[in-house]
């Protein structure tokens, strides 16, 4: 590789890991910051009030037009399962960089 197309090649190798290292950045404060809502959702999940929310749910006493994934089943144990797989990669990764 001659020295201008060198140059050339890692200023693009830079320019985009700057831009990925800045969207990773942004997603991983996003992630950081609604730690605090899924810790709700999942005190929820487990509660008295879901339990009543999900049989209102199935015996048709909620509003027609009212969202609910919430009461599903699958929707928030889905959610707290993949949160904890990003978090698991997140630490992974960070080993990953310690080792180095």
């Amino acid at each position: 590789m001659e020295q201008i197309e060198r140059i050339g090649y890692y200023e693009k190798l830079l320019n985009e890991a700057e831009t990925v290292l800045k969207q990773y950045d942004a997603a991983l404060e996003a992630y950081i910051g609604i730690q605090k809502k899924i810790s709700e959702l999942d005190k929820y999940y487990s509660s008295e009030e879901w339990k009543k929310d999900f049989e209102a749910s199935e015996k048709g006493k909620l509003p027609k037009d009212l969202l609910c994934g919430v009461l599903s089943e699958d929707g928030i144990d889905h959610m707290l399962s993949d949160n904890l797989e990003l978090y698991a990669r997140t630490r992974m990764i960070e080993q990953e960089v310690m080792k180095k």
